[in-house]
């Protein structure tokens, strides 16, 4: 077979490293934003935080965010204000190509000039497997059986459990700590560190994490032994509230049932989650809406994000290096150069972010103005990624990144971004209203329900045609499934 060569063309699109940079930006929330910079600081030493920043010349001011009123509704695009440039800055054509570094390219300032320094003192404890281990330390165990036990402790993850098989465990020992053992000698360390604070930790099921606790109970009652019962021969009886079946088999009649369900829902399902130490997930708003004089303003949440600029110091380097003509010196100029690139390309993303996060929003809050100003949901508008995109000509990918992971605050709460984004339904007035609106009103059904017959989807699904919602039942599934809202039968109570 003969080769052959031939031409062809081919319409190809690549990521700088600047877009790469962006794209991993957009989709960081402010507290893991601020962990980012933190990482940048200490990896890249041409980067630095400006301490001397003038508060009259930030580069974003909350107060630029514009009014809804002062753009038409439809087809006015927000305009970012203007970035001042400092003067005062070394100038860097000479050493970073035929490019002129302008200084609004190696400076970004994120505070505003009402903005208050705050400290947080975080105080740390031992945490959760320290906590393990110490009282591990206190039991009489030879050296081969405490060293199973640290390993056993290592496998319990966030919720208290261990989940890894004990073959598979033995196998890890005989592999990583040349520790020959057998399933006796685990389950015995197992049954010790079961022994252990918080109540339940160590379990390998649910079940046998309820079913510790209600032994470790320091008085046996009825309804104990019962809910003992319950959890060893009828967990899934239980679990799929086939409460008929757990009455006949134990003869018991309603109200003892009550006591029983009552006994084994006031266990905790998971331990390790119950620590102290274990961290609390803090919600920290990334933009916030303020309703002043009847107006929707928008600003973007920067309290804790430092003000960055290129290290001085590297820029002086840069030029005595660059004097050099020998090996040394040339090297030593491209790994400052490199250094000073990614610093510039840092602080550039910044701010490009800071703009895309802005202009997103601002659509967003002027696509739900009545709701903004008044908080009445019934106001909110189907809204979908498509819309705000074509609205702020952004790819609808950049749209879904800057909503997905966002929290804005409102004088009515705080939400998550992507919570606003909803379907177009229409009512049989032939009103297009939001999904939002449907999921409430199913909410509010199933709130108010007789929980000892709760109402089933196609129940939900008349009811909603009777208010002029017109959706299928395997709609009414989908919206009560995004809800959390579980099927009738395990809503069911006595």
């Amino acid at each position: 077979m003969a080769l052959k060569q031939f031409q062809s063309l081919k319409l190809l699109q690549k990521l700088s490293p600047q877009q790469i940079q962006l794209m991993k930006m957009l989709q960081l929330p402010t507290l893991a934003l601020e962990e980012r910079i933190k990482e940048e600081l200490e990896l890249n030493p041409a980067l630095e935080e400006d301490d001397n920043s003038n508060s009259e010349e930030e580069l974003y001011e909350n107060d630029d965010a514009p009014e809804i009123d002062d753009v038409d509704s439809e087809d006015s695009d927000y305009e970012e204000p203007e970035t001042p440039k400092v003067d005062d800055q070394v100038e860097m054509e000479d050493y970073m190509g035929d490019e002129e570094m302008d200084s609004y390219k190696y400076e970004v300032s994120n505070q505003g000039a009402d903005n208050d320094s705050k400290e947080f003192v975080v105080v740390e404890g031992p945490d959760f497997h320290s906590q393990l281990e110490a009282q591990l330390g206190l039991r009489d165990l030879n050296e081969t059986e405490y060293t199973i036990g640290l390993y056993l402790i290592g496998c319990v993850d966030g919720d208290g459990y261990i989940r890894r098989e004990i073959d598979a465990i033995v196998d890890d020992l005989a592999f990583s700590y040349n520790i020959t053992t057998d399933l006796e000698t685990i389950l015995r360390v197992l049954k010790v560190i079961q022994e252990f604070d918080p109540v339940g930790v160590g379990a390998r099921t649910l079940q046998e994490c309820l079913l510790i606790q209600l032994e470790r109970k320091p008085v046996k009652t009825k309804e104990t032994a019962l809910a003992i019962e319950v959890v060893k021969h009828m967990m899934e009886e239980f679990s799929k509230k086939h409460y008929e079946k757990i009455t006949h088999r134990l003869h018991i009649d309603d109200e003892d049932l009550k006591d029983v369900i009552t006994e084994i829902t006031h266990l905790n399902p998971r331990p390790g989650s119950a620590d102290s130490s274990t961290a609390v997930s803090e919600v920290v708003p990334d933009f916030i809406v303020a309703v002043v004089d009847g107006k929707a303003e928008l600003s973007i949440n920067q309290r804790n994000l430092p003000d960055l600029k290129v290290s001085k110091e590297y820029i002086d380097m840069l030029k005595e290096y660059s004097r050099q003509k020998d090996k040394n010196g040339k090297e030593a100029t491209s790994f400052i150069k490199s250094k000073i690139e990614n610093a510039q390309w840092f602080i550039e993303a910044l701010q490009q972010r800071h703009q895309t996060l802005m202009v997103t929003m601002f659509a967003i809050m002027q696509y739900q103005e009545e709701y903004f100003i008044t908080g009445d949901e019934s106001k909110l508008r189907p809204m979908i990624l498509k819309d705000i995109a074509t609205k702020v000509e952004l790819d609808i990918s950049t749209v879904s990144r800057v909503a997905n992971s966002k929290y804005v605050q409102t004088p009515y709460g705080t939400f998550l971004l992507k919570t606003f984004f909803s379907e177009s339904l229409s009512t049989e007035s032939g009103e297009e209203v939001s999904s939002r609106e449907v999921k409430n009103i199913l909410k509010t059904c199933v709130a108010v329900e007789d929980k000892k017959k709760p109402l089933t989807d196609d129940a939900l699904c008349d009811i909603l045609k009777e208010k002029g919602y017109t959706i299928a039942r395997r709609t009414v599934a989908k919206y009560r499934e995004q809800l959390d809202i579980p099927v009738a039968r395990m809503r069911k109570e006595l």
